[in-house]
C-alpha cells in the first residue's frame, strides 16, 4: 500500500473522538522465540509489535493473550496511569497493547522480552521524544524504552513481564527519568537477599554519582558491571522466570530489562542534554 493510502486509511481509523476504549483487531503469529502482531486493518495496520523472547516456552498466539484498544487520551482514567501531566499519549496513535497470558496457557520465558513497536502514524526526528511505556493491567505505566529509531517511528524496549504497552510523548527531564530509573533498579534488587542485594546497591550508587558529575563513560560502564553481574547471577542466585500462572518473580529480566532502559536515557541525557 503507498503512503497517501496509508495515510488515509489511519485519517479513517481515528476520524472520531474516542470516548472510550474500542476494541482494535489484531493479527498474531508465533515461530520459534518470536511472535508478530498486526494492530488495526492488515492492510493498512496502526502499529506492528514485534516480541523476542530470550528463551520461550509454549509460545503461540493463544498462549500470548493479545488485545488492542482505541483509547481516549484525555481520558482522566489513562492520565492518572502517566507519571507526570507532561507524559501523553499522542492522539496520532491512541493505541495501547495488551499482552495478557492465560494462566493456563503453558507461556513460560527466561529473563527478557525485546519488544518494538512500529508505525507510521508518528514522524521521527533525531532526538524524538517518543517512548514505549509499560505497565501491569490498570496499573501504572513506566518507561521501558531502549531505542527509538526511524521508519516511520520504532520504539524497542526490553521487558521481564507483560502487560498493557503504548507509545507517549515524554517531555519530563531527563536528569528526573533517570532518577527514577534508578530508583526502579533499587526496588528490583530490595527484593532479593542482602548478599545479593547489596553488591547491587553498590554499582547502582556508583552509576548515580557518575550521572550526577557528567562522566557517561563511566555511567554506561557501570551500567554493564551490573549487567553482567546479573547475567552471571541469574538462574541460582537470581530468580530469571516468568510464566503464565505468575507464581514466579522474573527479578533477573526485570533487572536486565531495567538496566536497558536505562542506558538509553544515560546515552539521551549525554547526547541531547536534561
Amino acid at each position: 500500500m503507498s503512503t497517501l493510502s496509508r495515510t488515509f486509511a489511519l485519517a479513517m481509523l481515528l476520524a472520531a473522538p474516542v470516548a472510550q476504549s474500542q476494541s482494535l483487531p489484531v493479527a498474531v503469529t508465533a515461530a520459534g522465540d518470536t511472535a508478530t502482531v498486526v494492530v488495526g486493518n492488515p492492510t493498512a495496520p496502526l502499529a506492528e509489535v514485534q516480541l523476542d523472547f530470550d528463551d520461550a516456552q509454549g509460545l503461540s498466539p493463544a498462549s500470548l493473550g493479545v488485545a488492542a484498544d482505541l483509547v481516549a487520551v484525555n481520558s482522566p482514567a489513562l492520565l492518572a496511569r502517566l507519571p507526570s501531566g507532561l507524559v501523553t499519549v499522542p492522539a496520532e496513535l491512541p493505541a495501547m497493547v495488551a499482552v495478557e497470558p492465560p494462566a493456563l496457557g503453558g507461556l513460560a520465558f527466561e529473563r527478557r522480552v525485546h519488544v518494538e513497536l512500529h508505525t507510521h502514524a508518528l514522524p521521527y526526528t533525531a532526538g524524538s521524544r517518543f517512548r514505549l511505556f509499560k505497565a501491569p493491567l490498570g496499573g501504572a505505566f513506566r518507561d521501558v524504552t531502549s531505542a527509538v529509531e526511524p521508519g516511520s517511528v520504532r520504539t524497542r524496549g526490553t521487558t521481564g513481564g507483560f502487560s498493557q504497552f503504548v507509545v507517549v510523548l515524554d517531555l519530563r527531564p531527563t536528569d528526573a527519568v533517570v532518577a527514577e530509573k534508578l530508583d526502579y533498579l533499587r526496588a528490583q534488587a530490595d527484593l532479593l537477599a542482602a548478599t545479593e542485594a547489596e553488591p547491587l546497591h553498590a554499582l547502582i550508587d556508583e552509576v548515580e554519582v557518575a550521572v550526577a558529575d557528567g562522566q557517561f563513560a563511566d555511567a554506561m560502564a557501570g551500567v554493564d558491571a551490573l549487567r553482567a553481574r546479573v547475567s552471571a547471577r541469574a538462574g541460582l542466585h537470581i530468580p530469571e522466570q516468568w510464566r503464565a500462572t505468575r507464581d514466579l518473580a522474573n527479578i533477573a529480566g526485570e533487572l536486565l530489562s531495567g538496566l536497558d532502559t536505562l542506558a538509553f536515557s544515560i546515552g539521551y541525557l549525554r547526547d541531547y542534554g536534561p
